[in-house]
Parts: C-alpha cells; structure tokens; sequence
C-alpha cells in the first residue's frame, strides 16, 4: 500500500508505560506482552514497552519481545538524555535502552526553563548539550530516535526561543520525530493549534539550512508498509493529557495543524486524570477527518481491544466511553428508539460496527412502546403494536420500575419478564424456601454464613446446604449445589458480581433494597435484578433469576446448534 503524506498518521501507544502511571492500575509482564501483541494486532505502528532499566519488569519485558517478536508494530523503550556533565556512552541508562535491542528509542528531555533550573539544577546550555549528546549517541549505535519535548507548550509559552533551542538541538542531532507534550495538561485547543502551526514554520526554515538535515531514511515498518517518499524534516508528533478535558480535542487540534504522529494511551489511561483516549482519537481520526490510522477490518476490532485491556488491567470498562462504552449506541428515550428503528442516523453520529460496537436498546419507566417491540426482536420475538400482550410488557414493566426495579441495569430479568408475559417462560425448578444463619466468629474477625434451600426439580424436593464467606454467597452455593446434578451446566456459571443500593434511606433499616447480580459462563454476562425491604430476599431474586437466565441461554444455543447441523 502507498502510504501518502497528505493523510497519513503514525499512531504510538503508551498504554504499558505512560499508562501504567495511572493509580490502582498495576499489571504484570504477562499482562504486558498480552495487550502489546494485542495492539500489534489492531495494526498500532509504534507501541512504547516501559523504561528498560528502570525497573525489572520491563527489562524482562523486552527480551521476552526479542524471543516472540510482534508482527507489524515498532516496540519502542523509553528514557530520558543523560544527566547533567556527564557523556552519554558513559550513561548506564542508556546502555539498558541500547540492551532492549530496538531499532526506535524514545528519548524525552526538558523544554521548559523552569523544569531545566529548578528540577534539573543546571544551565540552559548544558541542558540543550545533554538532548544534543544523547540522541547523537544514540544515532552512532544505530538507533532511531523519537523525541518528546516534555512540558513543551508551557515552555513555549513561557520561553518560547529557549524551548525552540531545545527542538533545533534534537533536530542537529537526528531525532526523526519531534513530539510536543502537553505534559500538565493545560493548554487549550486554539493554543495548541497555533504553537503547532508556529513550531512546524520555524523548523522548516531552520531545516532548510542544516544541510547535515536534508536526508532522512526511508520509514519502514516490519508490516512491509514502505512510504515511497522522504520523511519530511521535521516531523511534529503531539502528546496530550487530560487534566482539562481536552487532551482528545487538543491531539485533533494539533493534528489539523499538521502534527503526523500521535500519542495516547487505549482507554485514556494515564497519570492523574489520563492520557489522550486512542478508543476516541482513532474513530475520530480515520471516520470524520479521514485520515488513515489503521485498516477498515482493524477498526472494528476497537471495542474489542478496549474491553481486552480493561480485563487485563482489572479495572471496569466506561460503560459511557464514546465510540467503545457498551451505553455509547444505547436509545432510552421511547422517540429516540422510535426514530432510530427508522433511521439510525436520526440519533447516531457513526453506524456502531464500524468500531466493533453494536445499537442497544435500553428498557426503563421512560421506555416507550417502540422499546419494547426493539427488545423483543433482540430475543427473536416478533411483536407489532397492536399485539394484545405488547402494552401488557410496557405497564408490568413499569409498575415494577415505580417499585425499585430498574431494567436497563438489569436486561436478562426484563427478558424473562417478557416471558413470562408471553406465556413463554420455562420453569426450570421452584424454589419452596430458604433459610440463612450468620455466626460471627470474634477471635478471627470473620462471618460464616451457612444457607439452607428447598428446591424442586422435575417433580422431585431437594433439600441442601452450603457455607460461603457471606449470606448471599452461602445462598448462592447451596442453589448450586441442588441443581448441579439436574442441570451440570450449572457449574459452568460464576458470580461475577453483586451490587446493592439502599433506596429510601429515610426509612432506616426497613428501606427498600434493590440487589443487582450479575453472572457469566465464560462467554456470555448478564446481570439480573430483585427488590424488597429485606437485603437477603432481594439477593435470593436476583440470584435465582441469574441461574434461570443461565439456563435459558444454554438451552436456546443448544437448540440453535441442533438446527444448524
């Protein structure tokens, strides 16, 4: 493929180093070499692997790289020039880079003359020597080099010829890229697009003085992708964080002004309040300012991707992220999905499986009729609106929505609600009672809870107990286990979470509780809701109909597959 420089754009991620900077978030090497072979796969060209040197893990992370290298993507390390009045080559630090056994480095150093005086403790000179000195090192073994230009747009404003000195030193040098942070996050769009605007200028004329400059290797990637022109010198990248808000808009912004990398993090991860959203800047990018990132069948895989890397990470998806959130193409509003059934561009922006995501339509008290008819096609079950049972499904749905329950939170017990309306709703067992004891043991600070269910299955009563760490995990063991020889299915099936709210506070400890479990099978979660004035009775409803959900979907995928074949 002829990549062209009008609309060509190098995307770099640093997820696994700028990311990882994020607090609670913590991952291993394991986890590492997941998501960077996953971003391999979404065709992300420059992927930053942590700082060899800095620490263990990210030495070992990059030879385990060497041994089961990416396929397409440049993995790059990450460090800073030397130290004041020092050499590079003498710079151990920089032998741990050199050891990552890359061909891209990035190197990042100080545009801001505070930054350089107050943390760096040394002149304005020296500090223009340590860039110059360590990316020429670098370059005399070989290496490629990116540069970010930390602090740079509060540099730049403050002292905008020093931190222009700080860019035409990196330039001498033979930093390919020359990457322009907005490290605290605080500049705004309109700034950025014009300090971008004003930096690309002045560099220009200074490279064409430099003849030591007019020559730059062709870029190659290991995809086999080849530009059949020179990289124009400079070329500007932009890094943005969040701190404001604008850290998305800002990367637009400098992109429009001719920024042709740029850097961000999947999900927006990153110190304090994140990084630029790649899930965001892509989609945005490539699908409104056409711009080529990644390929069309990549695209669709970003939903995808941004759930992987949450699952990794251990941290919840945004449900309301744009473009990727599981809420980002949901319709609540009976006229939203009324029109949308008609038209999804009424209330669209982009058609959802270009990135992977898919139309919802949420059922709730504001649910009109047009909600449900969507919903039951969504279950393969064709309603019209003059179907007798249709307004039958609105009203029980609303009545239960005035009481506590809340269905767009709980989607799988709205399902069997409308099966139940529908006469449709298979009764797999029945449970006739339960009782729960709770002991506290003093000395260890624990409680045991021990759950004791009567059930009937097939015309027979079972009667079993189970202990747990919790009533409702005692409760949910003992369901368990008197049905697992019934429907060993059951086994398969996890607990993957449990949420209570406390509804009318006012009432002390007789308020009404809603209990929202949520339950998978390895490949399938559905979430599923109970209320009542008493915790455990609440918990019991929503646990039973998390089972019998569960049930209902394997028998309606075994008897898909038995239609199939």
């Amino acid at each position: 493929m002829t990549i062209t420089p009008s609309n060509q754009l190098w995307l770099y991620d640093t997820t696994l180093r700028d990311g990882t900077q994020r607090e609670g978030l913590s991952v291993s090497i394991e986890d590492k070499l997941r998501i960077a072979h996953k971003l391999d796969d979404l065709g992300i060209p420059f992927i930053e692997g942590g700082w060899p040197g800095a620490n263990p893990k990210d030495v070992q992370f990059f030879w385990e790289l060497q041994e089961n290298p990416l396929k397409q993507a440049e993995v790059v390390p990450f460090c800073s020039t030397r130290r004041p009045h020092t050499k590079a080559a003498d710079e151990p630090m920089l032998q741990a880079i050199l050891a990552a056994g890359t061909r891209w480095v990035t190197i990042f150093g100080k545009s801001w003359d505070l930054h350089v005086t107050a943390g760096l403790k040394t002149s304005l000179e020296e500090n223009l020597a340590m860039i110059g000195d360590t990316i020429e090192y670098l370059r005399s073994q070989g290496r490629r080099v990116i540069y970010d230009a930390e602090h740079w747009f509060d540099g730049y404003k403050q002292n905008p010829d020093y931190a222009l000195q700080t860019l035409k030193a990196a330039m001498t040098a033979g930093a390919e890229w020359l990457v322009l942070c907005d490290t605290n996050g605080g500049t705004l769009p309109h700034e950025v697009s014009q300090i971008v605007k004003d930096v690309s200028c002045q560099l220009s004329v200074v490279s064409c003085q430099e003849k030591t400059l007019s020559q730059s290797p062709t870029l190659r990637l290991r995809s086999g992708q080849v530009t059949n022109h020179q990289l124009p010198i400079p070329q500007i990248g932009i890094h943005t964080h969040n701190d404001s808000e604008m850290a998305v808009a800002n990367a637009l912004a400098a992109v429009m002004a001719g920024a042709k990398m740029v850097q961000g993090t999947i999900n927006g991860y990153g110190e304090r309040c994140g990084n630029a959203n790649l899930c965001s800047l892509i989609p945005n990018l490539q699908l409104k300012l056409g711009y080529s990132c990644i390929g069309e069948h990549q695209l669709n895989q970003l939903t995808e991707a941004s759930r992987f890397v949450s699952e990794v990470v251990n941290l919840a998806p945004d449900e309301h992220a744009p473009f990727v959130g599981r809420s980002a193409f949901a319709h609540k509003g009976g006229i939203h999905v009324s029109a949308v059934e008609r038209n999804p561009l009424t209330y669209e922006h982009i058609q959802p499986e270009l990135v992977g995501n898919q139309r919802r339509i949420v059922i709730s008290e504001q649910s009109g009729l047009s909600n449900v008819l969507a919903k039951a096609r969504t279950l393969g079950i064709e309603l019209d609106k003059d179907h007798p049972q249709a307004r039958q499904i609105l009203q029980r749905m609303k009545d239960l929505e005035s009481q506590g329950y809340q269905f767009e939170a709980a989607e799988a017990s709205f399902a069997l609600l409308m099966y139940e309306v529908l006469g449709l709703r298979q009764q797999f067992f029945e449970v006739q009672g339960f009782q729960v004891h709770c002991d506290l043991v003093e000395v260890k600070e624990t409680t045991n809870s021990l759950a004791t269910v009567k059930v009937a299955v097939n015309g027979k009563n079972i009667l079993e107990a189970a202990e747990g760490s919790g009533p409702v995990a005692a409760l949910d063991a003992a369901l368990r286990k008197a049905l697992v020889n019934f429907y060993p299915q059951i086994a398969d099936f996890e607990l993957t979470d449990y949420k209570v709210r406390i509804l009318n506070g006012n009432t002390g400890t007789s308020a009404k509780t809603r209990a929202l479990v949520e339950s998978g099978n390895g490949q399938q979660r559905w979430t599923t809701i109970g209320v009542s004035s008493n915790i455990l009775e609440a918990s019991y409803q929503a646990v039973v109909a998390g089972l019998e959900y569960g049930l209902l979907l394997h028998f309606q995928a075994e008897k898909a597959l038995k239609v199939e074949t």
